[in-house]
């Protein structure tokens, strides 16, 4: 049996793609895959190219502005961003195609886009002169499903994150491709036993890589509570994280605040319309303090007496891996969160309601559950959650790619 270090890839060129550019403003699991791959390799990060529509577009954010820039100006396309890894602007605009009722009109005018793409891709491999590429492709199922033949790298995988047919503006074409793209990958990886399972059904080589938390960001110590904190009366029931009506089921909220109106219910981060628009903001002992950032999330999570995740349970989230459960553990919080396929992992440490009437009783319950033992059982269990437990096994993952 290989040990850990045989397992180590090191001094290969690997090609990254995603659906998040690296210059999104928010973390994401492939920015730090990314940058575990550096550790022992060059990484070409590869930005998401630009569509016409975009590029003509008058309200886009810096980022892509950044972008739109390079591109009209033919400025400097590839730029250092660590030791030993890079990110490239593509330049070659593509189209706007998800529009399109039919998939095989899609996918006739995908592979044009591809063909932009990969010429792009190829360029950078080039001038960063990469050889034998590893491809990594971070659950970008259009702008990467025909990369394999296009770049023909020496190993393709598909990472897959997040369960794309389920929302509404992929599902159409995605169901129709993305089952195609595992199959044809050479390796598939995964952040979730649930999604594992599922990509094996199309491709045998398809393996649950675990999902790193940022344990240097969500660091269990002291923090000094936030000052939005200070006037709104304990016990404070908490949640951080974007207000997503796709992912938070708003009547689990609007139930527990009812049941309990001596609770406060505590909502950090920025709300979708559903949100915006709904009856939380008519209930008083519910408290919207928008967006803040990343660094500042600690705090929030250490003051709060409970921490929740009220998931919809839905195609996106039955899957998903919760990591949000992972960094609240990491501070040794109580946890009350909706039961899914990919919460079974975190059954031993969390309180999990099966329907929206047991949130209050489960709260209540979670309110009373810590003592010093077991605030560090959490704190271990989300401990041993690495990126670099994750990458080792994404290595053992491509270890089993035999090609020929």
């Amino acid at each position: 049996m290989k040990t850990e270090e045989q397992y180590l890839i090191q001094g290969r060129d690997i090609v990254v793609i995603s659906i998040q550019p690296w210059y999104y403003e928010l973390g994401s699991n492939c920015k730090n895959i990314a940058t575990q791959f550096s550790r022992h390799n060059r990484v070409l990060y590869i930005n998401i190219p630009i569509t016409r529509k975009t590029f003509y577009a008058r309200n886009n954010s810096k980022g892509v502005a950044e972008h739109c820039r390079i591109i009209r100006e033919k400025g400097r396309t590839i730029e250092q961003i660590g030791e030993n890894m890079w990110q490239f602007y593509p330049t070659t605009l593509i189209e706007s195609i998800n529009w399109m009722p039919s998939t095989a009109a899609f996918r006739a005018v995908n592979y044009i886009n591809n063909r932009r793409f990969a010429a792009d891709i190829r360029k950078a491999i080039e001038e960063m002169n990469f050889k034998n590429i590893i491809l990594f492709n971070d659950n970008d199922i259009y702008n990467g499903f025909h990369l394999k033949e296009l770049i023909k790298p020496s190993v393709y995988v598909y990472y897959m994150r997040d369960f794309l047919q389920g929302y509404p503006f992929w599902k159409k074409h995605s169901s129709v491709l993305e089952p195609k793209l595992i199959a044809k990958s050479d390796v598939v990886v995964t952040n979730s036993t649930y999604y594992a399972e599922y990509a094996a059904g199309f491709n045998p080589l398809s393996y649950y890589a675990g999902q790193g938390c940022n344990l240097a960001l969500f660091k269990n110590q002291d923090y000094a509570a936030p000052p939005e904190l200070a006037e709104i009366k304990k016990p404070l029931i908490g949640y951080v994280g974007a207000l997503d009506s796709a992912r938070l089921h708003i009547p689990t909220i609007a139930l527990i605040a009812r049941a309990r109106p001596d609770w406060s219910v505590v909502l950090v981060g920025p709300e979708d319309n559903n949100f915006i628009n709904s009856e939380l903001h008519q209930l008083p002992n519910v408290h919207f303090l928008g967006r803040k950032h990343i660094s500042e999330l600690p705090a929030f999570v250490k003051h709060f007496d409970v921490c929740m995740n009220p998931q919809e349970v839905n195609l996106i989230t039955t899957g998903n891996y919760p990591l949000k459960i992972d960094e609240y553990l990491a501070l040794g919080k109580p946890v009350v969160a909706t039961r899914t396929k990919a919460m079974k992992l975190f059954e031993a440490y969390t309180f999990q309601a099966d329907r929206p009437e047991e949130y209050p009783a489960l709260i209540e319950k979670a309110l009373q559950s810590t003592t010093p033992e077991v605030a560090r059982s959490r704190v271990d269990f989300a401990s041993s959650h690495t990126w670099e437990n994750s990458i080792y096994e994404t290595y053992r993952a491509i270890d089993q790619y035999k090609p020929g």
